[in-house]
């Protein structure tokens, strides 16, 4: 939003017309009008993809195409998901067809942090999401890469969000219930 508004500010110094020449005077330079842009005359610029959109006929729509999702899949705000759906995109998108695709784009319109909790299993995903083969092959990485680098005493049971910390283990009258607060 705040790119639009700076782009928006931008265009508005741009935009001028020159006055009449009634408007000239004999002691300064010609007035000159600026035209204002009002939000209503924006036109939205929309980051998603629709199915209409996906090109995947020749080498340069298909790159084109890639590299976008790419982009989504890595720069999300959301450094997690920046590190492991960017990394896993990055790692199977050119071997994917257009099914595979436009799963992927349905799992890249997904929130955040729903998607997140979804992925770490600290919540169960909508039957919508779970069956999608790009989500599922995403949190099977997930799930493997935390069995692997991960003891079990450090993660929370499923379902319960993830709120240890490295000073869980000392239980006293000062120490925090959970967490490392």
């Amino acid at each position: 939003m705040a790119m639009l508004r700076r782009a928006a500010s931008t265009l508005n110094r741009l935009i001028t017309l020159k006055a009449a020449s009634s408007h000239y005077s004999s002691y300064a330079s010609p007035t000159v009008a600026t035209c204002r842009i009002t939000k209503s005359q924006l036109v939205p610029v929309s980051f998603r993809f629709y199915s209409s959109e996906i090109d995947l006929s020749d080498v340069e729509s298909r790159r084109h195409t890639m590299n976008r999702l790419l982009y989504r899949a890595k720069q999300r705000g959301f450094l997690e998901l920046d590190l492991v759906l960017g990394k896993w995109v990055e790692d199977n998108i050119q071997s994917m067809d257009e099914s595979g695709i436009k799963s992927l784009i349905e799992v890249l319109d997904l929130e955040n942090p729903d998607l997140w909790n979804w992925l770490s299993g600290q919540e169960q995903p909508p039957e919508s999401v779970s069956v999608n083969p790009v989500f599922t092959a995403v949190r099977e990485k997930v799930a493997s890469s935390l069995n692997s680098h991960a003891a079990p005493e450090t993660r929370a049971t499923p379902g319960n969000p993830w709120v240890r910390g490295w000073d869980d283990i000392k239980r006293g009258k000062d120490t925090p219930i959970s967490g490392n607060q």
